[in-house]
């Protein structure tokens, strides 16, 4: 929780979470850059996320990275599914860290809505012939729009690999250098799928009812969190609403949170929606911060707010308010690596610049 220092914005506190400290609250969210190849991290990535850290954000945090090759969301998203993986985001870990930031990771599957085109091209579903994949979810249900292949109803063995492949890839991250690690468990990717009653209709152990459609990021985060240092924070990213009937409620997200926090989570990154393409969002600045608000104080947990925060005294008021613990900047760290510094500016507040950059700042 931010403290009572009236010399320091809320917004450049420190927080620690187990045994590591963010410098200040200000964490780069997970933003795909769609520029891989076999999943392998390159020169962008580097970059992209080195100027982040340079730029003075407590945490960086590496785009959903896929689990297994099947679990990218295009052909051109990050992977760590092997150990060929490891190299190139190490030295991206090794780079944030040695400039003051947090090295953070999220790790993912996107079930149904796997093996999509580039955004770029188009973003729909790929064919065989055009490099696609088979995909798979909780139920045979496609996304629809522009995402129309149906899913591949997974059996108990195929929730088995799944758990292990988030198991062997947390591993994998750990190896890298990572500090931070988050699972993905939004947006209508796979675990998502699982949660909404809209997107689950089995009726084994893993449909149905509330206990059985959260078992399976449950039993996964279990077993995550038995293989990540008990010294090191863990994360989930969950939507908090579906944003349309009869979906997942925020009811649902706060009776999840709790069952998260008694399994050795740490935070909640708290997004909400992509289950569905028809669900209707009225998106104004903040839009998603009463979630963080909610699960915050209903679940007694830190949160990240995430959601159209691009103002210095409205992230700060956050903060300093109680609203959550982190603001995750997205789209507006897209078009300004160096956000801290001139939200510190705007605070009457300084930060120290790294000596290659000090005669500017």
């Amino acid at each position: 929780m931010a403290n009572n220092s009236t010399s320091v914005p809320a917004l450049f506190q420190p927080l620690t979470l187990r045994s590591v400290t963010l410098r200040n609250r200000i964490g780069v969210s997970p933003m795909c850059q769609y520029t891989a190849e076999d999943g392998v991290a390159n020169d962008w990535h580097f970059v992209h996320l080195g100027s982040r850290a340079v730029g003075g954000a407590g945490l960086v945090i590496v785009e959903a990275t896929a689990v297994a090759p099947e679990g990218r969301i295009t052909p051109g998203c990050l992977g760590l599914w092997s150990e060929n993986h490891i190299a190139p985001l190490a030295r991206i870990a090794t780079f944030i860290k040695q400039h003051g930031a947090v090295a953070g990771i999220q790790i993912a599957h996107a079930g149904r809505k796997a093996s999509a085109a580039l955004p770029w091209n188009g973003g729909a579903h790929l064919s065989e012939a055009q490099g696609g994949w088979e995909i798979i979810g909780p139920s045979a249900l496609a996304f629809g729009g522009d995402l129309t292949k149906v899913p591949h109803a997974m059996t108990e063995a195929d929730l088995a690999r799944l758990q292990n492949d988030f198991v062997a890839t947390a591993k994998r991250a750990l190896t890298a250098g990572f500090n931070f690690l988050e699972l993905h468990a939004a947006h209508g990717y796979l675990f998502n799928s699982f949660l909404s009653p809209l997107s689950n209709q089995r009726t084994d152990k893993y449909g149905g009812s509330f206990e059985n459609r959260t078992r399976l990021l449950l039993d996964t985060t279990r077993a995550v969190r038995q293989v990540w240092p008990e010294h090191l924070p863990l994360a989930v990213r969950i939507s908090a609403i579906d944003w349309k009937a009869g979906g997942w409620q925020i009811e649902d997200s706060l009776a999840l949170v709790k069952l998260l926090k008694a399994e050795g989570v740490d935070l909640l990154d708290c997004s909400s929606g992509g289950l569905v393409p028809d669900a209707k969002i009225t998106v104004v600045p903040g839009y998603q911060v009463p979630f963080a608000e909610k699960i915050r104080h209903g679940a007694n947990i830190l949160t990240a707010a995430v959601g159209f925060i691009t103002e210095a005294k409205q992230a700060d008021d956050i903060v300093r308010e109680g609203k959550a613990d982190v603001v995750l900047l997205a789209r507006e760290y897209l078009r300004d690596p160096y956000w801290p510094a001139h939200a510190a500016k705007i605070l009457g507040h300084k930060l120290t610049p790294p000596n290659q950059y000090a005669r500017a700042w």
